[in-house]
């Protein structure tokens, strides 16, 4: 029988299913994002160092994320009070210009093991009591659309993983791909034809938007 204990969701997969208590009450997943994208992240541990300024730098950039209708939920292996005390001195900390932050997004208390199981996010090779900095992007009807994994030791790059949302989402819009180091208002990538007609018909376009390097590679001015 093969071992699923710690299978980790693939991207495509519905987002695992539960209840959880987190710092801001119970909640139903994905049930009660209904409608969100989610950013669900989890740390190795309360009250570590790369834990600490990762938490200050999304606390941060919260609005940001809020403002594209992306929510945060945290998640460790620690209790509900011991997430309370580590949030408490968080917010008293000052680092790189941050100070004050208030972290108001949740954060599950994952005692148990239960979520980050069904997450695959203990990698008993790296520690059986502790998350990986796994990064799951879980869009508005559930369904898992990106999963990244840090080291214990690595921080994330968090603006990195904004960026990687709205490539998403206005692939999601345009139907259109994004190439390589993308940003909001760069030129988006137009699928690849299928037929030799097609290819044809693409190298002669006669759109002033759109423009081809070869058939196969073809590139649309982003207006939107």
């Amino acid at each position: 029988m093969t071992d699923t204990a710690n299978r980790l969701p693939l991207i495509g997969d519905r987002a695992p299913e539960f209840r959880a208590l987190t710092t801001n009450g119970t909640i139903n997943f994905p049930e009660d994002y209904k409608g969100k994208w989610v950013l669900f992240f989890s740390h190795p541990s309360d009250f570590t160092p790369v834990c600490t300024t990762e938490f200050m730098t999304l606390a941060s950039m919260q609005e940001e994320f809020r403002a594209m209708n992306v929510e945060l939920l945290g998640l460790s292996v620690d209790s509900l009070y011991s997430h309370i005390a580590w949030i408490r001195t968080i917010e008293s900390m000052k680092w790189k210009g941050m100070e004050n932050v208030k972290i108001d997004f949740p954060v599950i208390a994952d005692l148990n093991t239960k979520v980050s199981t069904q997450y695959g996010m203990l990698q008993p090779n790296v520690s059986s009591t502790q998350a990986v900095r796994a990064v799951f992007v879980i869009d508005p009807e559930g369904i898992i659309r990106s999963i990244i994994y840090y080291p214990l030791t690595t921080g994330r790059n968090f603006n990195e993983i904004r960026r990687m949302i709205l490539a998403l989402q206005k692939s999601d819009q345009t139907h259109c791909s994004t190439p390589a180091n993308w940003q909001p208002g760069d030129d988006l990538i137009i699928s690849t034809p299928v037929t030799a007609a097609d290819a044809e018909s693409a190298m002669n376009s006669e759109n002033d938007d759109e423009y081809a390097l070869d058939w196969f590679l073809r590139f649309r001015k982003d207006k939107e």
